[in-house]
């Protein structure tokens, strides 16, 4: 019944539809590392306006790890699949399979003119794959969770250009008024969505789900959050938080993988566009440390919490770090001293601006310190405020 719905008819077998049972799942699971055909290795049969054949193609790797050609749809023909309300619950899974090919096919999104019919296709098939994962229609097996993570790595994970500022994290500074928009994004997001659904569902078993959504594809996700467009930002701190909630083996990894990314920002590049965005995840996990606080935990405050206050960019940030620190603080008074004394280290000298953030966050941290903590630090910090007050910008610049 399925065949004859997305067939449209009779016609003589190709075949394409010889090996369909090798490629939607018939034959024995392979291993995600193993030489199985995946369905981001087809492409359309241009010859044929009907239900898409398929035809395995050899083309360079994409950065997700799968096989794609991403000339040969704009010059041919695909049909949209019909809707899993119209096939037998039998045949979903396979339905399932055979729209996530389509979902596999990239686009030149910077010609709003150019296969504009395949790109509406794309869009309506992955609005029905969102749908379906999210009405628990059914649970996903195993070998289409698998091809939906290498579909949804094709569409995602990519390299982004140089910045012109590289290297410049002054120039960080300066705020556009009409932030980056990335072309792909009408698509790009819908397919963030599905990785959201399918991680928040119920009907995802995390002990299958963490076969996919391994460590290679946390760093790519990781990798993701330089992206210039706060909207694909925004989706991957949700996706991320939600990871480190569900899949609790992943924690310690996540955990060092952001440390690694703060230790590049703070001593090589000083420019990435996402350190606010990990910082509010941070915030979450810091809010929810149990007592007493691992060291692992105190070390990730003192190596790259509180060094994050040195980089030019810290206006950028700083809203973010402060209420990491001051979570610290919130949660264990003993770390008051090492927080103030941290401030102290990496507080500016030439910069106004920079010393109005310093001093907004040291009035939160005193506010949580005790006195024994404030007698330790004490006479440096009114050195230190001394200094700020025989500042010639004390009164000039009102910086107090």
């Amino acid at each position: 019944m399925f065949n004859k719905i997305i067939k449209r008819g009779h016609r003589k077998p190709s075949k394409a539809d010889a090996i369909d049972s090798g490629l939607y799942g018939y034959g024995p699971a392979g291993n995600r590392n193993s030489g199985m055909v995946s369905t981001s290795n087809v492409v359309v049969n241009h010859a044929s306006r009907t239900a898409p054949a398929l035809s395995v193609v050899n083309s360079a790797p994409q950065p997700g790890g799968a096989v794609i050609d991403p000339t040969a749809l704009p010059s041919g023909n695909i049909d949209p699949l019909p809707p899993f309300r119209d096939v037998a619950v039998s045949d979903r899974q396979l339905l399932f399979l055979r729209k996530l090919q389509i979902c596999c096919f990239q686009f030149d999104f910077t010609d709003t003119l150019k296969s504009v019919r395949e790109k509406e296709i794309k869009r309506q098939t992955l609005l029905e794959l969102i749908d379906f994962i999210q009405s628990g229609s059914g649970k996903i097996t195993e070998n289409n969770q698998e091809e939906m993570i290498k579909m949804i790595s094709v569409n995602i994970f990519r390299c982004f250009p140089p910045a012109p500022h590289e290297n410049s994290g002054s120039e960080m500074l300066e705020i556009e008024e009409e932030p980056y928009a990335e072309p792909a994004w009408p698509h790009l997001h819908l397919v963030y969505e599905l990785l959201l659904r399918y991680v928040v569902s119920s009907d995802t078993d995390t002990k299958i789900a963490k076969r996919y959504i391994d460590h290679s594809f946390v760093l790519k996700l990781l990798d993701l959050f330089d992206a210039d467009d706060p909207r694909e930002r925004e989706y991957l701190k949700t996706i991320l938080h939600r990871i480190y909630g569900k899949f609790m083996v992943h924690r310690p990894f996540i955990r060092k993988a952001i440390n690694n990314i703060f230790y590049r920002f703070i001593y090589e590049t000083e420019r990435h566009s996402g350190i606010g965005e990990l910082l509010e995840i941070l915030g979450s996990i810091i809010n929810g440390f149990a007592l007493p606080m691992k060291e692992e935990h105190k070390l990730f405050l003192v190596r790259a919490l509180i060094p994050l206050h040195k980089p030019k960019a810290l206006a950028l940030y700083h809203q973010q770090l402060s209420y990491c620190i001051t979570q610290f603080v919130e949660k264990d008074y003993k770390l008051a001293d090492t927080v103030i004394r941290g401030l102290l280290k990496y507080w500016p000298i030439t910069n106004c601006t920079k010393e109005l953030l310093f001093l907004g966050e040291l009035e939160e941290v005193l506010e949580a310190t005790q006195s024994a903590e404030f007698q330790r630090c004490m006479v440096p910090l009114f050195r230190q405020i001394g200094r700020c007050l025989n500042s010639s910008h004390s009164q000039e610049n009102n910086c107090l």
